[in-house]
């Protein structure tokens, strides 16, 4: 004999506990033949099957703005989750949600080559990690003596150069990527906030204008 699962538990596991995303998740299902409106349980058999109609049919998301933008061009109903780590598109992660962002507007607006100048290495890396199969980066140790003209060939080679103060980021090489009057200067954002979300809203910011 099989064993049964609550079903408001079954779906509360997986961020559904609105009213609202409930009923219309509950809906769905039985639309299916996989429950009844005077059910409570369901067989646990059948929840893989479940899981299946719940995926297909909504796109579950927080209630962040860029978010809710994701859910409504997926091509299925957005269903609003709580807490925000079950949200398919940051899973709860400002990081991860402004990841996902960038690498949306950098396609849409032609960029290939980012340009980061400053940061820790560990923030240096984590970006290589997370956006490097998508575009391409060239990472610039704020710490370290840049030249004038390596600064240049940096400048000409990326479609956007995040400048980033708020980090490891010594003057004498900021003001390389910054002084007035560089050809290329519309292409250069001065990011001043910490923080990865930071850095790539910014870019993002400056792609939207």
């Amino acid at each position: 004999m099989s064993a049964d699962r609550d079903i408001d538990g079954w779906l509360g596991e997986r961020g559904i506990t609105a009213a609202d995303s409930r009923a219309r998740a509950r809906a769905a299902l039985e639309e299916v033949g996989l429950t009844s409106a005077r059910k409570v349980r369901i067989s646990e058999p059948k929840l893989p099957k479940a899981e299946q109609v719940l995926a297909e049919r909504f796109y579950r998301v927080c209630a962040a703005a860029a978010c809710q933008q994701m859910a409504r061009a997926s091509g299925r109903e957005p269903l609003q989750v709580e807490p925000r780590s079950h949200c398919e598109h940051c899973g709860g992660s400002n990081n991860r949600r402004a990841e996902t962002s960038f690498l949306e507007v950098c396609e849409r607006h032609g960029v290939r080559r980012v340009v980061v100048v400053g940061g820790s290495p560990a923030v240096r890396e984590e970006l290589e990690d997370k956006l490097g199969g998508r575009i391409e980066l060239r990472m610039v140790d704020g710490t370290e003596r840049r030249t004038a003209g390596k600064a240049q060939s940096d400048l000409e080679w990326g479609d956007l150069v995040l400048v980033w103060g708020a980090t490891e980021l010594h003057h004498k090489v900021s003001t390389h990527y910054t002084q007035p009057g560089t050809p290329h200067r519309h292409k250069v954002v001065h990011v001043a906030r910490r923080g990865v979300a930071a850095l790539l809203e910014a870019g993002i910011t400056h792609l939207e204008r």
